[in-house]
């Protein structure tokens, strides 16, 4: 390489740089291992890690069970190399799974059409809202406090620069649900979009038809937002929502530190043509066949970028397809069952303690423990990761947790906990004490 750039030496080669950035050492990294050292050593990496840890903690991120079969469809090759299927005539897998996972979303979220995915279910909430204000031509955005804190950050993000001016109302000290008087009195006839979530952030089962008449009334849109996937299969879908946007992390994706995950919108079929992302369409081949295509899209790369309705967002087709696999191999009564699990489990918890709302929850809820991380660092030391302390987001919940149970509870660990936390102990609780 020397010869090839006419040096004899590397100190020739760097000599073009100062003195005083040249090393004049050798890098501080270990001598090179055999394969089976570097095996071990990963190995007894993992080892340090939580392993056989029992997890309460929910906030849009789940512990649900992955059946086995959703790893061994996606790692197939045709699906692990695929990129965006604009070639028909060879894509028809992809296209066809993608069409299935739209049926199923519309199906459980009661909307007539729903998109190919999202990056994930934060990025769908401005997604959402920006094709509200395109759809009604208005800009003014209504969240609640009761939607995750994250979703509304980066919808503040979202709509800095887009002149998108966002405000939120309340929810209810008692209930947990959002502060209808708050919203009528926030609401005007320049609101685009009312943006709650069901199940909300504390686990709560919101109050979606009477927020849709309070929209509906000043001309404003409302969308309805949720990040526990597996709620839509006992809940009643958010019918009366014009715009449904969510997370499928719960359906056999890995919490992986974060992500990648797979968000959705789903609309009524009046405001298809502004609802951003893929969309794949049923259509017939020269042989008259039923096949399958992408239309009306309206992205940046085919039409003019002011009159794309999407420009940085796309689809997660490979985590999409894990979901759908999910929901295909539970199907709908797998998924009722599934529900009723987690619901189960959540209330057997909730009854151990003493939840802070009154309103109905799913399988998270808000109790109040005294010091949260005082608990969190007992139950630690009992292999267990305990809720999600809330003074971060809601410092009048300081003294509360979020906690969480699904079908991956176990009896003898919510018992732990209940212990731990009993509204009859605080002082034990505080030091972790049975």
């Amino acid at each position: 390489m020397l010869e090839a750039c006419g040096v004899e030496s590397p100190e020739e080669l760097f000599s073009h740089l100062p003195e005083a950035v040249r090393l004049k050492r050798p890098l501080d990294l270990p001598a090179g291992i055999s394969e089976y050292e570097i095996v071990q050593y990963f190995r007894d990496r993992a080892a340090q890690n939580a392993n056989g840890y029992a997890s309460f903690l929910g906030a849009g991120v789940y512990q649900h069970f992955r059946p086995v079969l959703v790893d061994t469809v996606v790692s197939r090759g045709e699906f692990l190399t695929s990129y965006t299927p604009y070639q028909a005539e060879i894509s028809q897998g992809t296209l066809t799974t993608i069409f299935e996972f739209q049926t199923m979303i519309c199906q459980l979220s009661g909307m007539d059409v729903a998109n190919a995915s999202m990056y994930d279910g934060s990025t769908a909430v401005p997604e959402a809202a920006m094709m509200a204000v395109r759809s009604t031509g208005k800009a003014r955005l209504l969240i609640a406090r009761s939607v995750h804190p994250e979703y509304r950050e980066v919808l503040r993000t979202y709509a800095r620069y887009q002149r998108m001016p966002v405000e939120e109302f309340g929810y209810m000290l008692e209930a947990g649900t959002i502060d209808l008087e708050d919203l009528d009195r926030k609401i005007d006839d320049l609101t685009a979009a009312v943006v709650i979530q069901s199940p909300n952030f504390f686990g709560i089962v919101d109050q979606v038809k009477i927020a849709a008449e309070i929209a509906h009334r000043r001309g404003a849109l409302l969308i309805v937002v949720f990040t526990e996937a597996v709620s839509l299969g006992l809940l009643e879908p958010p019918a009366e929502a014009d715009i449904v946007a969510g997370e499928l992390q719960s359906f056999a994706i890995s919490p992986s530190y974060g992500g990648p995950y797979a968000g959705i919108i789903a609309t009524k079929e009046k405001f298809l043509r502004q609802m951003p992302g893929r969309l794949v369409g049923q259509t017939t081949d020269s042989r008259g066949n039923r096949a399958f295509c992408l239309t009306l899209s309206t992205r940046e790369q085919h039409i003019r970028r002011e009159k794309a309705t999407s420009n940085i967002c796309t689809n997660q087709a490979l985590i999409a397809l894990m979901a759908t696999v999910f929901m295909t191999v539970y199907g709908k009564q797998g998924l009722r069952e599934l529900a009723q699990h987690n619901l189960a489990k959540a209330h057997y918890l909730g009854g151990r303690l003493k939840p802070r709302f009154s309103g109905r929850f799913f399988n998270e809820f808000v109790a109040q423990v005294g010091d949260p991380l005082e608990v969190n660092k007992a139950l630690l030391k009992k292999k267990i990761v305990g809720g999600l302390p809330l003074a971060r987001f809601y410092p009048e919940l300081s003294d509360c947790m979020l906690l969480c149970a699904t079908e991956m509870s176990r009896r003898a660990d919510m018992d732990m906990v209940g212990q731990a936390l009993s509204p009859a102990n605080p002082a034990g609780a505080e030091r972790g004490e049975p």
